[in-house]
């Protein structure tokens, strides 16, 4: 798949646990699991509203294009 999740890279940057995000945007660590590894089909902006916030980053520093020659 073209989008790559930066997810773990950005939580690496802040020091911050796959736990301690889980509880600060209210999300299951299974469901923060599925996004993280970049298995999730899908991503509400409500979801990645919170995970800015927290995070405090912008969306484009989680999601990432890659094209099909690069993947």
């Amino acid at each position: 798949m073209p989008i790559v999740v930066n997810l773990d890279v950005v939580m690496a940057k802040r020091k911050i646990s796959a736990g301690d995000l889980a509880k600060a945007i209210d999300i299951t660590p299974a469901n923060l699991s599925v996004l993280k590894n970049g298995k999730a089909k899908a991503v509400r902006f409500t979801t990645l509203e919170a995970l800015c916030k927290a995070l405090e980053c912008q969306p484009g520093d989680i999601l990432e294009y890659v094209s099909e020659e690069e993947f």
